[in-house]
């Protein structure tokens, strides 16, 4: 097979320069956009980290396809879980969900003050830091000194409008329309 990342060139001379994005609203959708677009790094060979906040547990189809990836591929791919299983809201989070994400956020930092990777996705940091578990001054001047060429993603509701201020790209997800209102419950492989 192909060694197809021998000759591809990461971040090439077009722009040098990494940006911070945000995915943010409250329709479905943000971490999907922000897994495609790993996805597509990882088709040009970059280093991606995908740090899942509020996220535990085996049961995502993400998680099965991302091991199943082909092994050149799958060398460029960290994930880590830095939640419970179970989803985390403001009425029911306690010290154990604190203690995982913080330990997220700590290898979060590590790996962008050493300049470990191309794409960093921060999935549901934006919850994390509504619930205060992050503080969203330290991740403010975490990405402000970020490495220049890298590109990091938050993604998750409530986005802190101080980090939409420093970011580069901002979708807002709105619901128009969702299956849920009629009673419809989550379903594998759509919405997990």
């Amino acid at each position: 097979m192909k060694d197809f990342c021998k000759n591809d060139l990461i971040n090439p001379n077009w722009a040098k320069h990494g940006y911070i994005q945000v995915y943010t609203g409250d329709g479905k959708g943000k971490t999907t956009a922000s897994l495609g677009l790993a996805m597509r790094a990882l088709g040009r060979c970059w280093k991606v980290l995908i740090i899942m906040f509020t996220k535990g547990g085996d049961d995502y189809g993400e998680l099965i396809s991302f091991r199943n990836l082909s092994e050149q591929i799958s060398q460029n791919l960290t994930i880590v879980q830095a939640g419970l299983d179970r989803i985390v809201y403001s009425d029911n989070k306690n010290k154990n969900d604190e203690e995982e994400i913080r330990k997220g956020w700590e290898l979060a930092k590590k790996a962008i003050t050493n300049d470990e990777y191309n794409l960093i996705i921060l999935d549901e940091a934006n919850i994390a830091i509504d619930l205060k578990f992050i503080d969203v001054d330290e991740v403010i001047k975490v990405l402000k000194n970020k490495p220049e060429e890298m590109e990091i993603v938050l993604t998750g509701r409530n986005a802190n409008p101080k980090i939409i201020e420093i970011a580069h790209l901002v979708s807002e997800i709105k619901p128009v329309k969702h299956y849920w209102n009629t009673g419809i419950t989550a379903r594998k492989g759509i919405e997990y």
